[in-house]
């Protein structure tokens, strides 16, 4: 019902662009030509998405049927029902009672018996005794392998009920794969984050469709990004002249060693920026720096598609180049003389002049520190100096449209006469909204991109043919059927029935999967042409998909996401206490953990090589963070561990560092993420009133604690106590790393201790003790593993009737070594990923 509900919304989605185009940028022509086709645009979403003709509809299947079930009395492992019922009143139902109910979870009166009509409870209490954490560490257990026959008598029987494949809501596209849809299909790199609004997550990923909800500002944004995306491929002849200004992070490191990756060869610090000119024409650059503290005189090349264009003499404290009232407080800037740049996006790059091997070594303050070490009040002696900001002004005169790549992206013809042009136009937008809709467009949508095109042609004597195209241009990527992924439920399917999505809907889904953006054009033809949901056509393509460059969306995604590798940005360790550690460094590891998983996908890799592997991928920068000799350069490259304590995804420093605080470790960080990242079960919240470690005092006479010592007297309170029985082991196993991933074995001049017993007592002394502690039970991990690549691929969230599917799936994986394609096949060949279950239209979305 809620699907239909927002699907029949959609009426007052396009009702909703209609007044905000009539208030945007948009031309005059646009508004009117938005007017006339509103009604037609209204008409196409109802009559797709809820009475679908049968031609183009899904094949309707079965309804599902459930079977009377006979009474059990034996279950797995021949163990008799009667004893498992008993099992669970005995050994749960002591904490899971309505008196105590331990987590918000009461266990009175379940039985086998009723395990299927309790199915999310039922899929709770399977969670728990795969993981072993219940019942929990110093409660008795019953002898022998009763659990386990409990576990898989409970799976057994969910497992054998009719499949759901539920069903979403529409989705629409997320800032990420905005970015990647128009780097396809018009050939821009642009930065969706200019328009479009932070996208909200659920199950971890921004691509579920129960959260991306609309709203005007977002609605909004979609059209301004319609309108700027349009002029940057096309160009612009009215632009004028404005500033932007790109500004340097304060945790990057500019040291005389560091060459910025795309500035010239023999400089040092300084920026790199992809910036967008409008048009051909004159532009000024204005460079912002600071520091040069005994070093006060150097040259800063400025450098345009790898071709100087400028280079600028600085001399600190002297201002060559005019006033700086607006400045920075302790900066200098640096003014090019206007230069003549053609139209396109552009790389500029700014960056110091290298004219020596380096200053002697500044033992106050090194020079690998970024700005933000240089508050730990070491002045230093021989401090190079660092840029600040750069700011881009222009065009101060229009000269011209220059060629581009996003041009001859668009402008696949380009005749002179008037009437070939509108043919020319109309092949145009047809082969861009035959991409950028991923179907084909028929009489309708044509008939209303044409109008844009004649709007914008009447409103334009000059230029008119490109200003017609461009406006076009801006309509498809403005259309909700460009924003909305829609999936129409066919007219002839009853409620309650499921169905498969056709051939197109197929490959949308599948592409977006696996390379976050459109299907290409074999991927369309085959769906046109009825053939991708051929099993032997679609095992093929998916195989395709997977070699293809574009599936690095499931390293920098999927993993990136499920991974929680953002969080590192949410870290600054310490200055005062980690001055070494810089944005570059952060970056490293966050493009270790990536193309670590790249390799994984790439080289059909098995899934628990991500937990083993004495691999990893480095650059000179962070090779020497980890302590592994013989890597020099920035590019990087698969190189083996230096010792034995770094193994798979828990030794990467981008996996440390997000659970970490600024200035220590947190092993109730590190042992929560691994319970709720690598085994999907993440520990309760902490009960209200409970002081937070901080509170918890750090030195005892006169004797800095270790952060151990402190855990143990914060969990000496009851309350916390039984939480942490199941987090600290975990996290302190981790403890070898300090907040920035660096191997440590002392904390505050102690000793480290980082024994423990991990919740099936299971002792634990260092991280290669837990990954095999966690391996013992692959069957939690490889199915959490499962879950989140399924949500991730479906666009929703994972729900206890998807829990079949993922046990099957993962089975199956089991008889292929956990091969990342095994898992990859099997969400793609789900009934989940190819079906749907149409839902009930109430009366009022029926209207």
């Amino acid at each position: 019902m809620k699907v239909l509900l927002a699907w029949s919304g959609l009426t007052a989605t396009v009702t909703l662009v209609t007044s905000m185009l009539s208030t945007s940028d948009a031309s005059t022509s646009a508004r009117a030509s938005v007017g006339a086709t509103h009604a037609v645009l209204t008409n196409r979403i109802s009559s797709d998405l809820v009475a679908a003709p049968t031609s183009r509809a899904g094949t309707a299947l079965h309804a599902p049927i459930r079977l009377p079930r006979a009474p059990m009395k034996y279950g797995a492992r021949g163990i008799e029902v009667a004893a498992l019922d008993s099992t669970v009143q005995r050994y749960c139902g002591s904490c899971h009672n309505p008196t105590r109910p331990r987590g918000n979870l009461s266990l009175r009166g379940y039985t086998i018996a009723n395990a299927v009509d309790s199915s999310a409870l039922t899929e709770k209490i399977i969670r728990k005794l795969r993981a072993e954490m219940m019942p929990p560490p110093g409660s008795r257990r019953p002898a022998g392998d009763t659990l386990l026959a409990l576990a898989e008598t409970l799976e057994d029987l969910r497992d054998a009920e009719p499949i759901n494949p539920g069903t979403r809501t529409f989705q629409r596209l997320n800032r990420a794969e905005y970015e990647r849809v128009i780097r396809d299909l018009l050939g821009l790199k642009v930065d969706a984050g200019n328009w479009l609004p932070l996208d909200t997550k659920s199950a971890n990923f921004d691509n579920i469709s129960d959260v991306q909800s609309m709203s005007p500002t977002l609605l909004e944004g979609y059209l301004n990004a319609a309108s700027a995306v349009s002029r940057i491929a096309i160009g612009d002849r009215k632009a004028v002249n404005g500033q932007i200004t790109y500004k340097t992070s304060p945790f990057a490191s500019q040291h005389p060693w560091y060459r910025a990756e795309g500035t010239p060869y023999g400089t040092r610090g300084g920026m790199v920026i992809l910036h967008n000119f409008p048009a051909d024409g004159i532009y000024q650059l204005r460079v912002n720096v600071g520091g040069g503290v005994g070093r006060p005189v150097e040259d800063v090349d400025v450098s345009i598609d790898g071709e100087r264009v400028a280079l600028l003499h600085y001399d600190r404290g002297v201002n060559r180049n005019g006033e700086s009232a607006d400045l920075p407080l302790g900066a200098d800037y640096l003014l090019t003389e206007p230069i003549a740049i053609k139209g396109g996006q552009r790389n500029i790059s700014v960056a110091f002049v290298r004219n020596a091997e380096g200053p002697y070594e500044d033992l106050i303050k090194p020079h690998e520190w970024s700005r933000a070490s240089s508050g730990n009040g070491a002045a230093g002696t021989t401090e190079p100096a660092y840029l600040m900001d750069v700011m881009v002004t222009g065009p101060s005169k229009v000269t011209g449209i220059s060629d581009t790549p996003a041009r001859r992206a668009v402008f696949t013809c380009s005749p002179k006469a008037a009437a070939a042009q509108r043919t020319c136009a109309d092949s145009i937008l047809t082969r861009l909204a035959t991409r950028a809709y991923r179907r084909p467009i028929n009489a309708t949508d044509r008939t209303a991109l044409m109008r844009f095109y004649d709007q914008g042609v009447k409103a334009n004597s000059d230029n008119a043919f490109e200003e017609g195209v461009r406006l076009g241009v801006q309509a498809v990527l403005a259309s909700p059927h460009f924003i909305f992924r829609f999936e129409r439920t066919p007219s002839t399917v009853a409620s309650g029935r499921d169905y498969k999505i056709d051939d197109l809907e197929l490959a949308t889904r599948l592409s977006f999967f696996l390379w976050s953006t459109i299907p290409d054009e074999r991927l369309l033809t085959l769906a046109r042409q009825k053939r991708l949901s051929q099993p032997a056509v679609f095992q093929a393509e998916v195989k395709r998909m997977m070699r293809d460059e574009r599936a690095e969306a499931l390293a920098t995604r999927f993993a990136a996401q499920w991974l929680r590798l953002s969080d590192l940005e949410k870290v600054h360790p310490d200055a005062f206490l980690f001055p070494d550690f810089d944005q570059q460094l952060g970056n490293a590891m966050v493009k270790e953990t990536e193309l670590f998983f790249e390799d994984l996908v790439r080289k059909d890799r098995s899934v628990v090589s991500l937990f083993t592997a004495d691999s990893t991928f480095v650059n000179e920068r962070l090779a020497k963070h980890y302590s592994i000799p013989g890597v020099t350069g920035t590019h990087f490259r698969k190189v083996a561990y230096a010792d034995d304590q770094r193994r798979g995804v828990l030794g990467h420093g981008s996996v440390l560092v997000q659970t970490s605080l600024g200035n220590r470790t947190s092993p109730v960080l590190r042992g929560k993420w691994v319970m709720e990242v690598l085994l999907g079960a993440p520990p309760p919240p902490p009960p209200p009133n409970v002081p937070d470690l901080e509170q918890t005092a750090g030195v005892k006479e006169g004797k800095a604690l270790t952060t151990r010592e402190r855990m143990e007297m914060h969990r000496a309170n009851p309350d916390c106590r039984s939480c942490h029985n199941f987090i600290d082991p975990i996290g302190l196993a981790l403890d070898n790393f300090d907040v920035t991933g660096k191997l440590r074995y002392r904390e505050n001049g102690a000793q480290l201790d980082t024994r423990g017993n991990l919740y099936d007592g299971t002792p634990l002394v260092q991280p290669t003790d837990l990954t095999k502690a966690l391996l013992k039970r692959p069957i939690p991990l490889m199915r959490n593993f499962t879950e989140n690549l399924m949500a991730y691929a479906l666009g929703r969230r994972v729900e206890d009737y998807d829990m079949p599917t993922v046990r099957a799936i993962v089975n199956t994986a089991a008889k292929q070594d956990y091969r990342m394609s095994a898992f990859v096949m099997g969400v793609v060949n789900s009934k989940a990923f190819q079906t749907k279950r149409a839902e009930a239209v109430s009366a009022d979305a029926s209207h």
